[in-house]
């Protein structure tokens, strides 16, 4: 994928993935208010008394919080529809790292910080690009996006190579048995121990294996499919939407990246 294509990629994926975000905030402000479950007041106690207590009192007040998420909005539909610039770059990184201190580090976990990892390739780009070479600032970018998400891939695999329970299968069964449509059946073609341990170390291989997407970009685009799988199966059974389009949003720097061949 030329680097162009995949800048343009990256920043419709990410306007859309934070989009969502967006909305479930929205969606759920109503506990973040003062009477509601997750209050500014109780979390602010945290917060060693001064200039910084007093500056996030302002930014998590109840109509601070409202017209944040709103100004999100057209900014990503502008992130969509024309691209990205510094300080368009700068606003989304900042309201993503309020958001984070808000929720004392992550909403969502990994796929806030997968986000974060896409706004900081954003911000990089657009740092690098005041040089006058945009072609260069998005390679930085990119690489900095594609390097993180093959990363957390890899480690991901190898804690779990780490692990009797995943090597036994025996961490697949728990897992599918707390997903959102609780226990497995008695009878379930899941439980046999056999099928468990070949999807368990599929896992593995395939996590660990990331690095090897880097050296074609044919690798690349078999790593990423069977990624996309994987994160739908993610969502199927644990409802978690974040992660699919967090990570998808990494997919084009992946593929980029690849071309380049720079490891020979």
């Amino acid at each position: 994928m030329p680097v162009s294509s995949a800048a343009r990629a990256l920043e419709v994926l990410l306007a859309w993935s934070m989009l969502l975000q967006t909305l479930e905030y929205l969606r759920i402000r109503q506990a973040l208010t003062v009477q509601g479950l997750w209050a500014w007041p109780v979390q602010r106690a945290d917060i060693p008394p001064g200039p910084v207590q007093k500056l996030l009192d302002v930014l998590f007040s109840d109509s601070a919080m409202h017209w944040h998420l709103v100004l999100r909005l057209p900014v990503l539909l502008v992130l969509a529809w024309q691209g990205s610039s510094l300080a368009l770059a700068v606003f989304l990184f900042a309201s993503h790292v309020l958001m984070l201190i808000r929720w004392r580090g992550a909403f969502n976990g990994g796929s806030d910080f997968m986000t974060l990892v896409a706004l900081t390739g954003l911000l990089l780009a657009s740092l690098v690009a005041l040089g006058g070479d945009a072609y260069l600032a998005w390679r930085a970018g990119l690489w900095y996006i594609c390097l993180q998400s093959i990363t957390s891939y890899f480690m991901s695999g190898w804690v779990k190579l780490m692990q009797s329970e995943w090597r036994s299968g025996q961490a697949m069964t728990i897992f599918l048995n707390a997903a959102i449509y609780g226990p497995l059946p008695p009878n379930s073609v899941l439980r046999k121990p056999w099928l468990a341990r070949l999807g368990a170390w599929a896992f593995i291989g395939w996590e660990c294996a990331a690095p090897l997407a880097l050296l074609h970009p044919l690798a690349a685009l078999v790593f990423c499919a069977i990624a996309l799988l994987f994160h739908f199966l993610v969502f199927w059974f644990f409802g978690l939407n974040r992660f699919f389009w967090a990570w998808m949003v990494t997919f084009p720097a992946i593929l980029a990246c690849s071309a380049q061949r720079v490891f020979w």
